[in-house]
């Protein structure tokens, strides 16, 4: 099974679901890099359950304890480990189904490949093992941070309900504001209202909704990304989709680059104080799998919540037969609004490895 994601900078993630704890070992982290509890806290917050009626009421504080790597302040170098308990699992509505197949989710190709799973809230497989990405994520969101690099991604359509993209007029810290206003992170707050209302819809039926979360990087240089094998977008397209109900990626222009000719598609360059630079950006920020210098833009289709409430047909796999499932307890209606803070970890993690690979970022900070 691979734990360990990236190259340079490293983040090894362990733990399940309703285990006594979760957590993760980042390797690679430069040292001198100044860092707090309260750094990796600030992030781990934005994706903790139980935080309003659109997702559910889980209550885990995920407080994270860091038990190596950073002395005095700042990261020595050495791997940082991250631990998380998990104090509100609750493995009673699981053990009555525990050998009946969730439509839509991994118990059947995971017994399939290892046999024995660990069948509690989904284990190893469950969103829940998330959290630890945040955790080591906030390390490379606040390393891309000391070259300007800055992140942001939000609720862009759920349930249909397509938000207007925000404009880049005033601060990332005000666009930041306006989608952590609304529980479904969303920059436009009267579309963050109806798609709320269609979450809280299909709570009360028992069902859920899916959406895509749009995501921005600003400040990358040109020339992050080592093809043939390790560009850019694809380092970037395999981090987004390891992320549990991730079923499409774009870049750019994305599947519309599909219906234009090459006169529309193409961005065409241009000099700016002695800066080249495009004047459109439908390859969003990424050229033969190296940044150019532009805005990188992605998207991510998340698909609807495959744990619900509603009557479906199923298979009893240890007596293979055929039966119904109707699944209660505590789930997401709609994973979107907490996997905005996942999807802007892993695109750090995977900017930050690119960036240690080109040396655009030193090995030690101070």
């Amino acid at each position: 099974m691979s734990n360990t994601f990236g190259t340079f900078f490293r983040i090894t993630t362990w733990g399940e679901s309703h285990g006594p704890a979760i957590g993760c070992v980042v390797d690679g982290c430069p040292s001198g890099l100044k860092l707090s509890a309260e750094d990796i806290q600030r992030e781990l917050d934005r994706r903790r359950p139980g935080t309003s009626d659109v997702v559910t009421q889980r209550k885990e504080a995920d407080k994270a304890e860091i038990l190596s790597g950073i002395h005095e302040g700042r990261t020595i170098g050495t791997p940082i480990s991250l631990l998380i308990r998990n104090n509100d699992a609750d493995s009673s509505k699981y053990e009555e189904i525990k050998n009946l197949l969730r439509p839509g989710q991994a118990e059947y190709t995971w017994r399939e490949k290892y046999g024995t799973i660990d069948w509690r809230g989904g284990g190893r497989a469950s969103a829940r093992e998330t959290a630890t990405r945040v955790a080591g994520g906030a390390i490379a969101i606040k390393l891309l941070r000391t070259r300007g690099i800055e992140i942001i991604a939000y609720s862009k359509e759920i349930a249909g309900i397509v938000a207007d993209t925000p404009s880049r007029n005033g601060s990332l810290e005000k666009m930041r504001k306006t989608i952590e206003s609304n529980p479904v992170r969303s920059p436009d707050t009267q579309a963050a209202k109806e798609m709320e209302h269609a979450i809280l819809t299909a709570k009360k039926e028992k069902d859920s909704v899916g959406g895509i979360i749009e995501a921005t990087v600003y400040g990358v240089p040109p020339g992050l990304g080592e093809p043939l094998s390790d560009k850019l977008n694809a380092d970037l397209a395999k981090a987004l989709m390891s992320i549990p109900g991730v079923k499409g990626i774009e870049i750019g222009a994305g599947f519309e680059l599909a219906r234009m000719r090459g006169s529309e598609a193409n961005d065409p360059f241009t000099i700016n104080n002695e800066r080249i630079h495009t004047t459109t950006n439908n390859a969003g920020g990424i050229l033969g799998g190296i940044s150019n210098g532009m805005p990188i833009i992605l998207r991510l289709a998340i698909k609807p919540t495959a744990t619900i409430g509603i009557l479906q047909k199923t298979v009893d796999y240890a007596k293979k037969k055929e039966t119904d499932i109707a699944v209660s307890g505590r789930h997401d209606p709609c994973i979107v609004p907490r996997a905005v803070p996942v999807a802007e970890a892993m695109i750090a993690l995977v900017l930050a490895d690119h960036s240690l690979m080109s040396g655009y970022i030193p090995r030690k900070l101070i």
